[in-house]
C-alpha cells in the first residue's frame, strides 16, 4: 500500500538559504504516516485513549535518511509511504519525499507500537486495517 500527501513548502520549513531545514523532512514524513493512518481507519486519538481496548501508541524506533536533492520555499511536494512489513511490535516503511518526478529524499522507517514506555504486538484489529 503507497499513501500520497501532498505539502507546499513554507519559509518556516527553510533555513538561511531558503532551502529546506533537513528536520522539516522529518515533519513532512511524521504528517504522511500519520495520514496514512487516518486513511487506514486508525484514529490516534482514540488509540492514545484506549477507545478500542488497551491504549498504545506508535513511536519512531529506527530511520535511515538519505537527502538527495534540496527542496526550495514554495516547492509542492508530495511525500509517499509505503507500509512494506508487518511485524510483530512494529511496521516497517519506506518513503519518499519528491517534487514532481525528482525524488529528494528518501527514508526507510520503522514505528514501533508502545504502551507503558515498551513495545507491544501490534493489536489485531491494527493488523486487519493495515492489511486491507
Amino acid at each position: 500500500m503507497t499513501h500520497r500527501f501532498p505539502l507546499r513548502v513554507y519559509y518556516e520549513d527553510t533555513d538561511f538559504s531558503g532551502a529546506v531545514y533537513h528536520a522539516s523532512y522529518l515533519r513532512f514524513m511524521e504528517r504522511a504516516r500519520t495520514e496514512m493512518l487516518r486513511d487506514a481507519g486508525l484514529n490516534q486519538q482514540e488509540i492514545f485513549a484506549g477507545l478500542h481496548g488497551a491504549a498504545f501508541g506508535f513511536a519512531v524506533r529506527r530511520m535511515k535518511i538519505d537527502f538527495l536533492k534540496p527542496a526550495r520555499m514554495d516547492d509542492a511536494l508530495i511525500v509517499s509511504t509505503t507500509l512494506v512489513e508487518l511485524r510483530g511490535a512494529a511496521l516497517e516503511m519506506h518513503q519518499e519525499v519528491a517534487r514532481g518526478e525528482e525524488l529528494l529524499v528518501a527514508a526507510d522507517v520503522t514505528i514501533a507500537c508502545i504502551a507503558g514506555g515498551r513495545a507491544i504486538r501490534l493489536p489485531q484489529w491494527v493488523r486487519e486495517r493495515l492489511e486491507k
